[in-house]
């Protein structure tokens, strides 16, 4: 009896020495993390969301079939060098945990997939686009990142460019622009059409309308903070494209295994070839100008466009703790033409052109504390050569930016719930313009400087079951020209309630030094007419705003829907900032705009397709100090604005269309029977008129595919304004000779565009 016994524990022992030895074996087995993804997306029913190249080099043993959907998110993270992070809507994001900041990160995302995939709504109140994940929009085939911001409910642009974005009804020079913390004073190329950051080496962007961090200064309409790839590669990428625009390239490069440089460089194709999307642009641009009118006696000719940006990042791991990074851009645009009579021809020009640098350092001293330096130094130029040929006269205007900005970081992670943020910044802006006219002799230079001081504090705080949030905090400021201290309470809140909900609030005060003004309405050629002007805390005021808002949303089952209602005030504005064309053109005071509205967004996932649909509603008006009129609409009033589009995305094709309408934007017309007073054009009250609605369908579609079996192309095909809307986009009067004329500016008609690129 005793030898059966021994005998059956004899074969049990064997026989889990072998299952272990099996399941051992199986285990160890390594896989590529995507194909264990793909399995656990039929397992669990779910769906992973990440960046392909972030993956492609990932292998693991897979998790074992018995662990619920929970432990096995825990097994892949601890296993690689990922975040698992599982949404209301049975979506798992994957995402890196290599970032500046290794100390606990306490903002994650709330919406995934916000309006396409790609775009996801974050416990903060900012949204992220992540472009190494972007699926397309509607006319877009590459990531144009402003005007993939435009896509978001409250964001508008009054005249289709990038260079004149309006966040809940304010002006383009109240968004803070940063391309890897630098702050950019210009924004687009074409002089705003399309946008002059390259989105080959942009990794991520960040939008905020409203509560933003205290680390923060300038935008009191809004942030845009673009960000590039902040993990060293360790194998070379790279890609070649070409449009109907340009020709671009791109390249990643390791250096060694604590370094790596990314280069990237685009350039204008127009001196080879003018297509018929350069030839829209340039028409566009040109419209109702110096460049495309000339009096009856000069011909104007040899028109030429050109532009070009080029931008490195540079990565080096001191070692496990420390981190530096280096930025560098710049970026041009050149407008030139030849103004000619019978006898004479003398060129005319206009320039853009921007470059910045930056370095950043950051420690990790242990588990709690980490610092964080940032340097950059930003300039800016605007420059244009008018030819007067009639007069003999040459007329040389300048508008320059200089701005060094320094920043002193600490986070003290308090512990896993609780983390504080303090800081130190210090910027010193230099504005100069000049106006030169050689007859008679005119020479009118003038700089100015204006130094801030900032000191910043904030509280980061998450419940244990990660459904409170709480960002808020305070930033002191002290403009030593002016000796003016202010003081600036940020806060952002959010709770997630009855699984699906989600609630929040969001507020800010701000404050900036810098505006943009228009003098007269020809200058620079009549094609950039705005120059950078900084405040004078007397007829220029310091810029400050006040804004709250609440929303609500429901996420399940691929739905969503989202509210958000909000309140701004911008107190500090000028009339020259406003862009007036009509009795207000010349006036010179300050006032403030108040904006009331309602952005809503609804949006549904189903299989391979995605459909969304928005909605906003604004109430803007203006007050200013010495008008004849108290109050009336603002210039950027567009009362309703809605946004459709669906897109289908599989494996090797994405397609996108989609539809932009909004009310028309307000106007001021002349008195109908009497629009003569004197020698000036008689008025009816300030933009008590609209222009014809606007109306836009675009369409664009990307194929990928395979050159050969390690490189990767993809072909894309869009179509701006595909119905040829002959939209009004700006209207305003003029006197000649006894006569009221009106002169409309008209949309981009339409436009197609081509792609073709090579990634290897």
């Amino acid at each position: 009896m005793a030898i059966k016994i021994r005998r059956y524990l004899f074969l049990i022992l064997i026989s889990i020495i072998f299952s272990l030895k099996t399941n051992a074996q199986e285990t160890d087995k390594k896989l590529p993390l995507s194909e264990i993804l793909k399995t656990l997306e039929s397992q669990f029913n779910i769906q992973f969301n990440y960046a392909e190249d972030a993956i492609l080099k990932t292998e693991i043993a897979p998790p074992p079939k018995q662990l619920s959907l929970n432990k096995t998110l825990q097994y892949l993270e601890n296993l690689t060098n990922f975040e698992y992070i599982l949404t209301n809507d049975d979506v798992v994001l994957v995402i890196s945990k290599t970032n500046d900041l290794e100390l606990q990160k306490l903002s994650e995302v709330m919406v995934s997939g916000y309006i396409v995939k790609g775009i996801n709504k974050l416990s903060n109140g900012t949204f992220d686009i992540d472009i190494s994940d972007f699926d397309i929009l509607p006319g877009l085939i590459d990531t144009d990142v402003l005007q993939a911001v435009q896509a978001f409910p409250g964001i508008q642009s009054i005249n289709e460019t990038v260079s004149n974005i309006n966040i809940r009804g304010g002006t383009h020079d109240q968004n803070l622009i940063l391309w890897d913390d630098i702050k950019m004073y210009q924004s687009g190329h074409f002089f705003g059409l399309i946008s002059m950051f390259n989105p080959q080496i942009t990794q991520r962007v960040s939008l905020t309308k409203n509560g933003s961090g205290t680390e923060f200064t300038d935008g009191v309409s809004g942030t845009i903070a673009m960000q590039t790839d902040n993990e060293i590669t360790r194998e070379f990428k790279g890609n070649l494209g070409v449009n109907f625009i340009d020709a671009n390239g791109f390249a990643d490069l390791p250096i060694s295994e604590k370094s790596s440089l990314q280069v990237a460089a685009r350039k204008s194709i127009s001196d080879l070839t003018e297509t018929p999307t350069y030839n829209n642009y340039f028409e566009r641009i040109s419209q109702n100008t110096e460049v495309e009118n000339n009096t009856m006696n000069i011909a104007n000719s040899d028109k030429q466009f050109d532009f070009y940006d080029a931008s490195l990042r540079w990565i080096y791991n001191i070692n496990d703790k420390e981190r530096l990074r280096v930025n560098f851009i710049t970026v041009a645009n050149e407008l030139m033409f030849n103004e000619n009579t019978n006898e004479t021809s003398r060129a005319s020009s206009l320039k853009q052109n921007s470059i910045a640098g930056a370095i950043h350092y950051s420690k990790i001293w242990n588990n709690k504390w980490q610092t964080i330096f940032e340097g950059y130094e930003t300039d800016y130029k605007l420059r244009s050569l008018n030819a007067n040929i009639l007069d003999n006269q040459r007329f040389l205007q300048e508008n320059k930016v200089s701005e060094t900005s320094i920043k002193f970081k600490v986070n003290y992670a308090i512990n896993d719930r609780l983390q504080l943020l303090n800081g130190y910044h210090f910027v010193e802006t230099e504005v100069t313009n000049l106006d030169d006219v050689d007859n008679p002799l005119f020479r009118l230079l003038v700089s100015e400087v204006v130094r801030t001081h900032g000191v910043f504090s904030q509280v980061s705080y998450k419940s244990n079951d990660r459904n409170t949030r709480l960002i808020s905090g305070l930033r002191y400021n002290y403009i030593s020209k002016f000796k003016k201290h202010i003081l600036e309470p940020r806060l952002s809140f959010s709770h997630k309630f009855l699984q699906y909900f989600s609630f929040e609030a969001l507020g800010e005060f701000k404050h900036q030094n810098v505006s943009q003004v228009i003098n007269f309405q020809n200058d620079f050629l009549g094609i950039e007419k705005r120059r950078w002007q900084l405040s004078n805390d007397s007829n220029i005021p310091v810029i400050k705003s006040k804004q709250a808002s609440m929303g609500v949303s429901y996420n399940k089952s691929g739905w969503l829907f989202s509210a958000e209602a909000y309140y701004k005030k911008v107190k500090g504005i000028t009339t020259q900032s406003q862009g007036f064309q009509n009795q207000y053109e010349f006036a010179k005071t300050d006032g403030e705009y108040k904006v009331k509205g309602v952005d809503v967004i609804i949006r549904k996932q189903l299989n391979n397709f995605n459909s969304w649909l928005s909605y906003s509603y604004m109430d803007n008006s203006y007050t200013f100090n010495f008008l004849s009129e108290n109050s009336f609409p603002s210039n950027f009033d567009i009362a309703h604005a809605i946004t459709f589009g669906t897109n289908y995305t599989s494996e090797k094709l994405k397609i996108s269309a989609g539809l932009n309408w909004h009310s028309g934007r307000p106007k001021t017309s002349p008195v109908v029977d009497n629009e003569i007073n004197g020698d000036a054009i008689n008025y009816n009250a300030t933009n008590s008129e609209q222009l014809n609605d606007y109306l836009r369908i675009d369409i664009s579609a990307l194929y990928d595919f395979k050159l050969t079996k390690t490189t990767k192309a993809n072909l894309g095909l869009s179509v701006w304004n595909l119905l040829d809307k002959k939209n009004t986009i700006n209207s305003f009067y003029r006197l000649n000779d006894g006569v009221v004329n009106e002169v409309r500016q008209r949309s981009l008609g339409i436009t197609p565009n081509i792609i073709f690129r090579v990634n290897f």
